[in-house]
């Protein structure tokens, strides 16, 4: 058995799919599983045994299934050799819907590249029930957490302004939480987040691989952040976590999970206050003085 999958968008998009992965790998468990999409956020799940092959969806040669000419013939039979492709693609013309299946006896599915079914993973998983494949759970484990009673990861950024809480807000936290919690904290950004953001709070985590900052989320006995890829990699890695959403519907985005709280006081993330964070850690975290 070889299945395809096409999948586009940033981490949090390509982890809200590990469902559906899942449920192919279950369903399959000898299948050969190959991806074109993010290859950084898809060696995760490699990693992880749900793929066997990962391909960067910004390579050109992909551009070529929208268009209407033949495809290069090495592509066109390499496409052909597989049992089952499930694209996520964008197919607002319906072009992908033209390509597949590629030759007699291929099965093609098809889902909206944008979730229309809440959660996220739910939406993704949905295009599956054609082959009789129902989720069990919508959360998937990379990892088995291990946590530190101490150890608290803040993510203080996430893609948009707009979904970031206050930094004067965060650093009050952090103080807070080092001060009156004891904790040790574990700060984490990336590439959408300033270098100067909760500089010489706690332990810099800036642009580690994702499989070392998934190891050193599972660690953590709290993770808190926002609508963003980190947080359902923090989800993922079995951190018990407090998510502060504004603008995004947390029905929707928000990692799936019992060890998953949201904070939501409408679009404006300016309405969260510090105490009604504290409160949110005081209860996950109801044992720490």
């Amino acid at each position: 058995m070889r299945i395809l999958v096409l999948r586009g968008g940033a981490l949090g998009d390509f982890l809200v799919t590990l469902p559906a992965l899942a449920l192919l790998r279950q369903r399959w468990p000898d299948a050969r599983i190959e991806l074109i999409g993010n290859v950084t956020a898809a060696a995760l799940a490699r990693n992880a045994g749900l793929l066997d092959a990962v391909y960067s969806q910004h390579e050109a040669g992909w551009g070529g299934l929208y268009g209407a000419s033949p495809l290069p013939p090495a592509q066109a039979r390499w496409l052909a050799t597989f049992d089952l492709v499930v694209s996520y693609w964008p197919d607002p013309a319906g072009e992908l819907r033209r390509r597949f299946p590629a030759r007699p006896g291929q099965t093609a599915l098809f889902g909206a590249a944008l979730p229309t079914e809440a959660p996220a993973a739910a939406h993704y998983c949905a295009p599956l029930r054609q082959l009789g494949l129902i989720p069990t759970t919508l959360h998937f484990p990379l990892r088995t957490p291990s946590p530190d009673n101490l150890l608290v990861a803040l993510h203080p950024g996430s893609g948009s302004p707009c979904k970031n809480w206050p930094a004067d807000r965060w650093l009050a936290l952090a103080r807070w939480l080092e001060e009156e919690l004891h904790a040790r904290l574990l700060v984490v950004t990336g590439e959408a987040e300033s270098a100067d953001l909760l500089a010489g709070i706690g332990q810099p985590a800036r642009h580690l691989p994702l499989d070392q900052l998934a190891d050193r989320l599972a660690r953590c006995r709290l993770f808190l952040g926002h609508d963003s890829g980190v947080s359902h990699l923090a989800a993922s890695a079995g951190a018990p976590c407090v998510l502060l959403f504004g603008p995004t519907d947390p029905a929707m985005w928000a990692p799936p999970g019992a060890h998953v709280r949201v904070l939501r006081r409408g679009p404006d993330l300016s309405a969260i206050s510090i105490a009604d964070v504290r409160q949110a850690v005081r209860s996950v975290l109801p044992d720490q003085r």
